[in-house]
């Protein structure tokens, strides 16, 4: 079990989301699987509340309550902006959450997932719901490091899906540097599209600042969006979504994203254009890194 289980009268996980000073507590009803791999500590747990948790190196990754905010946002954005997405790569995303998002379009001929640890994957089929998605005939699933193997190709994907865990750790960092953009940019057709998740913006806007300054050096096209994940620190989270010539907004497939809005939980054709209206305060802070 990961060091940030606290004890006492029940056994208690502490996700930390400030360097210590606050967090989230989750109570353990039952330890699902717990170990450690060559390259993190993965935890899945139920929660009374919550459901199913799954954390990695002590960070909460999913839960049954609300993972399906986070992944909807981070697939369908991007999916429902590109005309037709028929091959996909998604980087991290070894829960299978946004993998299950993706294959909910019919366009969709291929869908690659490549994620560091096959120990992940492993445990995501045998104890979330969303790791039954890697089952499914389109899907090729490479255990690799991602900014390395998005460099082996040229104009390939029609969309890019960065999954990423906590950049604060060294398996999240390299998914966030100026030379793994410019590959994804590389390994984009003409006409493809990104979609990133870039932390949260409240309690440290650092990443996502950093992600807006580096993307923008190498995609004509920027836009931050956002949605709410209520077990992620503050709440409220950020994405970027990139492309070489596709507008979210004016290229959005609207009438396709009504058909489909059965199916989601959380997007829906209206949180499309919303969620790239953005508060004073974010306003601000991408403002600080356009005037350096």
């Amino acid at each position: 079990m990961s060091d940030k289980v606290v004890p006492g009268r029940h056994l208690w996980f502490f996700d930390y989301h400030t360097g210590g000073d606050s967090g989230l507590f989750l109570r353990i009803s039952r330890l699902v699987h717990s170990e450690q791999t060559p390259i993190q500590r993965i935890d899945i747990f139920d929660n009374p509340t919550l459901g199913r948790v799954f954390a990695l190196d002590g960070i909460v990754m999913t839960t049954d309550a609300d993972e399906f905010m986070y992944h909807e946002m981070l697939a369908h954005v991007a999916m429902f902006s590109h005309r037709n997405p028929r091959n996909v790569l998604i980087i991290g995303g070894g829960d299978g959450g946004t993998l299950r998002e993706v294959l909910k379009h019919p366009q969709v001929e291929k869908v690659t997932v490549c994620e560091i640890d096959e120990k992940v994957v492993q445990a995501a089929k045998q104890h979330l719901s969303s790791g039954q998605a890697f089952n499914n005939e389109k899907v090729q699933v490479v255990f690799e490091n991602g900014a390395e193997y998005v460099r082996q190709f040229k104009n390939a994907f029609d969309v890019i899906i960065v999954d990423s865990t906590d950049p604060s750790t060294s398996k999240g960092g390299y998914l966030f540097t100026q030379d793994f953009y410019k590959s994804c940019f590389e390994a984009l057709k003409e006409d493809g599209v990104m979609t990133a998740e870039t932390e949260d913006p409240f309690y440290d806007a650092g990443w996502l600042k950093m992600a807006y300054k580096r993307i923008s050096s190498v995609f004509p096209i920027v836009k931050v969006y956002h949605g709410y994940v209520p077990t992620y620190p503050s709440g409220f989270w950020s994405y970027i979504f990139a492309s070489k010539n596709v507008d979210p907004i004016k290229d959005f497939r609207v009438s396709d994203a009504k058909n489909m809005s059965q199916q989601f939980r959380y997007y829906n054709e209206e949180i499309h254009v919303a969620c790239f209206t953005l508060p004073n305060f974010l306003k601000n802070i991408l403002a600080q890194e356009v005037r350096k």
